[in-house]
């Protein structure tokens, strides 16, 4: 087990103002944590099983991926679906980051297998305080060893 100011932060979003925003106040809550920004779900599954562009790297241990759902070439329900179903990628925590609060969604991921669904709020100030309760959080989370 690892605390988190080991864990890498694997953060996949395809809108770069969230991303930054995301990183940005992530930081000011105190996480100093490296963070690799990816944007849409195939990227995210090459890099967790060091294919594609990521071919012969190594993935970073311990891991935490905070996802987006709505996002090109594979979206997060399929990323996480993948994660889940793989003996390698199954105890990577999910975190699910989105705009998205249906009921059935936030069920549907959760039965998919995510550790923590929140949704995205709309104005700008909401969102920079949930991420800032998100870093506080995170700060003290033990996430699981696993290569």
């Amino acid at each position: 087990m690892a605390n988190m100011s080991q864990v890498t932060i694997l953060l996949v979003e395809d809108d770069p103002g969230h991303a930054r925003l995301l990183q940005k106040n992530l930081h000011r809550a105190g996480l100093s944590n490296q963070v690799i920004h990816l944007t849409d779900g195939q990227q995210a599954l090459d890099f967790l099983n060091s294919e594609g562009s990521w071919a012969g790297n190594r993935r970073p241990s311990p891991l935490l991926v905070l996802l987006d759902l709505n996002m090109p070439v594979l979206d997060g329900y399929q990323v996480l679906t993948r994660m889940k179903a793989s003996s390698e990628l199954r105890y990577i925590p999910v975190i699910i980051l989105t705009t998205t609060d249906d009921v059935n969604e936030v069920k549907h991921c959760y039965d998919l297998g995510c550790s923590i669904y929140i949704t995205k709020p709309i104005n700008y100030n909401d969102f920079v305080e949930a991420v800032r309760k998100l870093g506080l959080f995170l700060s003290v989370v033990t996430i699981p060893n696993g290569n």
